[in-house]
């Protein structure tokens, strides 16, 4: 859908912070765990909430509760992944059946990448907005990965997902077609307290990419 100056309505716009994992490496819920004075969700949160006010769902799973009331701090819209044992491709796959029929496209985002600003996530809906083509992918480290944005044209594929099975497949097999936007400080997750640590290293060096 596209509003009278010829771009997409971002309306039609949902962010999913898929937040419902294990966290087994790191010993406890990681994304409780404090950087810089905050819970390491919050820093997801927040920029999915500036890039897309209104329209950010936060998908939960292990920890739902904790998960949950800080979402509702931020007034987050929330879903509950029961089957997020299983992998982050029933994550992907409640989030995108959570999407109602006037939603045009998906952007998933992961709730341990805190170095992903809402500056690169607008940028990702710019991108879709001038492209014809229906897969917007962040560029890192020599790979393509989230956050991915992918339009309603992949939704029943995303629906069908399961397992530890990501979406990442897809593009691979539209990779000819996909839109990137470059992000390095998309190759930093937190899996560990070790990671956690030397967040601060890393942030550093990504001055230019906020």
């Amino acid at each position: 859908m596209r509003n009278g100056t010829g771009l997409k309505a971002r309306e039609t716009i949902r962010i999913a912070v898929l937040a419902a994992g294990e966290s087994r490496r790191f010993g406890a819920q990681k994304l409780l765990a404090t950087w810089r004075g905050q819970p390491l969700l919050s820093f997801a949160l927040a920029a999915a909430q500036r890039a897309c006010p209104g329209g950010v769902l936060l998908v939960t799973g292990s920890d739902a509760e904790a998960i949950e009331a800080l979402g509702e701090k931020h007034a987050i819209a929330i879903v509950r992944n029961p089957e997020f044992a299983e992998g982050i491709g029933t994550s992907i796959a409640v989030a995108a059946r959570a999407c109602s029929p006037d939603v045009d496209a998906l952007l998933i985002a992961l709730a341990d990448q805190p170095l992903v600003s809402a500056d690169h996530l607008q940028a990702i809906i710019a991108a879709w907005d001038r492209a014809s083509q229906s897969i917007v992918a962040t560029a890192f480290a020599g790979a393509l990965g989230p956050p991915v944005l992918f339009g309603r044209a992949h939704f029943a594929t995303l629906s069908a997902l399961g397992g530890d099975r990501g979406a990442r497949h897809l593009l691979h097999e539209h990779r000819d077609s996909v839109v990137t936007v470059e992000f390095p400080p998309a190759a930093i997750d937190v899996d560990t307290s070790e990671d956690l640590a030397s967040l601060d290293q890393a942030d550093s060096s990504k001055q230019t990419y906020s």
